[in-house]
């Protein structure tokens, strides 16, 4: 079977809300929204199901139903290790409570992000980089299970490390 995909999201490369550089993670809700890890931009974007959407930004967007537009729901302040702001979002993950994991790989880090908050919290690593149990090393992908455990492939340490989660 022989099928054509269509673009529901980016499309253009660029750091404007409906533009996407470089998107290398996705996850999808009940609601289809789907959160984009847009890598260059350094942001998770989430896009609402019927909208359009980005990496270098270095942040996450979320598109409603019929947007035009993009919300920014993660690192809109440009690329840095401040809590509001991410260095090459990877991955991204939205759990039952609509709490926002994403992993933030140059920062060895994942945070979790309420939609409305301004500043993220930091739930994993945030140690530097390394290999301690502590530490990550461009981590890239996550996942959670029903015990609210989250899974990170620590990929330059070539692992995969279970965390229960923590805030600090």
């Amino acid at each position: 079977c022989e099928q054509e995909g269509i673009t529901v999201a980016g499309g253009q490369q660029g750091y404007q809300l409906h533009q996407l550089y470089l998107p290398e993670a996705i996850c999808i809700d009940n609601n289809k929204t789907i959160f984009i890890a847009d890598i260059m931009n350094e942001r998770i974007v989430a896009w609402e199901y019927g909208s359009n959407n980005d990496f270098q930004n270095h942040r996450v967007m979320k598109w409603e139903k019929d947007a035009k537009e993009g919300v920014v729901v993660a690192g809109e302040n440009n690329q840095g290790s401040e809590l509001n702001q991410l260095s090459f979002p990877r991955g991204v993950i939205v759990d039952h409570l609509h709490q926002i994991f994403i992993v933030d790989s140059r920062n060895y880090r994942v945070m979790r992000w309420n939609e409305e908050d301004t500043q993220g919290s930091i739930v994993v690593g945030g140690h530097g980089q390394g290999m301690k149990a502590n530490q990550l090393d461009e981590p890239h992908g996550l996942s959670l299970d029903l015990e609210g455990n989250i899974y990170v492939a620590d990929s330059s340490n070539h692992r995969i490390q279970k965390y229960k989660p923590c805030i600090q």
